[in-house]
């Protein structure tokens, strides 16, 4: 499948739906992008209306992957850290790649373009993420160069009883 992958797009309504669209049947798929499903557009437009705004504000960037007819088939979300003396790396959210394309390459040709959008980014040296733990997640990130630097035990509750572990990966931009 051939992707189309865009840094700064405009955001139109059709950007908007397909975002709000690709959140949800990721999400739906069991994607860690922030719910549990099942969920509804009306569930994930709140979040992405904050994701929006952050993009107006300049607070963060957004890389869109598009297939040959145009619909967002990926995505991830790019901020600057906000903290002086981190100036040097930027926080990658949001990752996701839709169901139906997970296990062709995608994935890897998405993080491909965050280290390329990572490079537009004055002075920026390495990208920071976090995954939850038990979602295989980690092992990705992994293969695509990225090294785990740290780990919260449980920090995250996607039930009750179910606790993951919040992991955080580090990139180092050659």
């Amino acid at each position: 499948m051939n992707v189309r992958f865009d840094l700064d797009p405009a955001v139109t309504p059709e950007l908007h739906d397909g975002l709000c669209e690709l959140w949800t049947e990721v999400s739906d798929a069991g994607g860690a992008v922030g719910f549990v499903p099942p969920v509804t557009r009306e569930d994930i437009r709140p979040d992405l209306l904050r994701k929006l705004t952050a993009l107006a504000e300049g607070r963060e960037r957004l890389l869109v992957g598009r297939d040959e007819a145009g619909r967002v088939v990926a995505t991830a979300y790019l901020a600057p850290s906000p903290h002086r003396l981190m100036k040097h790396w930027i926080w990658v959210y949001t990752v996701m790649v839709h169901p139906s394309l997970q296990g062709q390459g995608i994935g890897r040709q998405l993080m491909a373009a965050v280290a390329e959008a990572a490079r537009t980014f004055d002075g920026v040296t390495a990208i920071r993420l976090t995954c939850r733990g038990g979602t295989g997640a980690r092992r990705f990130y992994e293969a695509c160069g990225y090294k785990e630097v740290g780990r919260v035990p449980g920090a995250i509750k996607v039930a009750d009883g179910d606790f993951r572990d919040d992991i955080t990966l580090w990139l180092e931009l050659g």
